[in-house]
């Protein structure tokens, strides 16, 4: 069937504000730059957040038939069909002795069908809170993997600066060395420095690699499609900001799997009163006109309604709707207690790696390019060994790298404590 031109017009629409809201794929600029702008691909293209908002709406669908009534019954009965034995079989209703046309409908015991409806609520809301929460991972994944893929490609520039400073030692040495005023083991080990930061490398390159791929994962593209640089990192929220009491209040009013397990309790509290409901007997009306020959002259009314005798059978259910209410209001507190205990947890480390981050920034790296340039100074004017400029030099790249590392973790900390609390800090 070919496609309308209202389906047409939706779809260039549609396209058109997609290009609009991602501007460095209209541009050709490849995504990559900010964690944000990979937020956005990924709402928009990555096929399970979709699969989950369907699911989700799907759901909401089955609120109006749970609370509808069920479908009229029409049955017709031709009676004394070969006319007390005088002709053969008849199946027309103008030719039997008579037929009847019963129109009946089931009607619950009042009350029944919105507790029902209230049921399938409480089921939609908690598909809908499951889509909240597999947006919530799926940006809690992008985030941790903006921040490895800046992590490693920050190391790949400082290995790139210690290759340079290695190089440089390496000439140095093999200078000295030249000029008789250094041993050749010192040009040996500048070269197996070199070799060294080469292999590291090598290894960064592979996991920037497998980084991208995973980036083009969350987003729906093609595994080896390009990815543009990352050039900074979110900032960190100041200390206010971590203030336990507040984050679990947020914790509690915002988390989708905690408002998930609260509709599960409302769905168990709703299952228990339709428990009790259902001693209660349904109803069941009918009218049926009668037919005779060619006319209709007799009607007649159906009263039904079915008998909750069964007991055992009613108490077992009831029991079981008062068991499953009382299970899902433990789990959705244990689930409270659990989400709770992992948000101190990350926000106890978040707030050490802060320090360690203030500590490394401000101190160690400062006094370890100090210890540096003053070995290499010495080794120049040959005060000081070679053995003793690597060190210096180890000693740098260390601290150089563990501040690289530390901003990224404080990254995926931030991105974890942000999926528990269910907004950005």
């Amino acid at each position: 069937m070919m496609p309308s031109l209202r389906d047409l017009s939706v779809v260039c629409i549609t396209g058109a504000l997609f290009a609009l809201s991602v501007p460095s794929l209209a541009d050709g600029v490849p995504p990559g730059r900010s964690v944000d702008e990979l937020l956005d691909l990924a709402r928009a293209a990555n096929p399970t957040v979709r699969a989950a908002q369907l699911e989700a709406a799907a759901a909401r669908e089955r609120v109006q038939p749970a609370g509808a009534l069920a479908d009229p019954m029409l049955k017709i009965e031709l009676m004394d069909v070969n006319n007390g034995g005088s002709t053969g079989v008849r199946l027309s209703p103008a030719q039997v002795g008579s037929t009847q046309y019963t129109l009946s409908q089931q009607l619950p015991f009042w009350g029944k069908r919105t507790l029902r409806q209230e049921i399938a609520e409480s089921g939609a809301r908690q598909a809908e809170r499951s889509a909240d929460d597999a947006a919530l991972e799926l940006a809690t994944l992008v985030k941790r993997s903006y921040a490895q893929y800046w992590q490693v490609v920050r190391l790949e520039e400082q290995a790139r600066d210690i290759a340079a400073i290695d190089t440089r030692l390496e000439s140095l040495a093999r200078s000295r060395y030249a000029s008789g005023l250094a041993a050749q083991q010192d040009v040996i080990r500048a070269q197996v420095e070199l070799t060294g930061i080469a292999q590291e490398q090598l290894m960064l390159e592979q996991e920037r690699k497998g980084t991208q791929v995973l980036l083009n994962a969350l987003i729906a593209r093609p595994p080896k499609a390009p990815l543009a640089e990352p050039q900074a990192l979110r900032k960190v929220p100041p200390p206010a900001a971590l203030e336990m009491d507040s984050l679990v209040a947020r914790l509690k009013a915002r988390n989708p799997q905690l408002a998930a397990e609260t509709e599960k309790a409302i769905g168990a509290a709703k299952s228990r009163e339709l428990a009790y409901r259902n001693r209660m007997p349904d109803l069941n009306l009918g009218i049926t006109p009668v037919q005779r020959g060619s006319s209709v002259n007799e009607w007649q009314l159906m009263f039904e309604v079915n008998l909750p005798l069964q007991f055992d059978t009613r108490r077992s259910q009831e029991r079981e709707a008062e068991r499953m209410l009382e299970a899902a209001n433990a789990r959705s507190e244990s689930l409270a207690y659990r989400l709770a205990g992992e948000l101190g947890g990350l926000v106890a480390s978040l707030e050490g790696l802060n320090r360690v981050e203030t500590l490394t920034a401000s101190t160690l790296i400062p006094q370890s390019e100090a210890t540096f340039q003053s070995a290499l100074a010495g080794y120049e004017n040959g005060k000081v060994d070679f053995a003793t400029v690597l060190d210096a030099q180890r000693s740098l790249r260390k601290a150089r790298q563990d501040l690289i590392r530390v901003r990224a973790e404080q990254q995926m900390r931030l991105a974890e404590i942000e999926r528990l609390i269910g907004e950005p800090l």
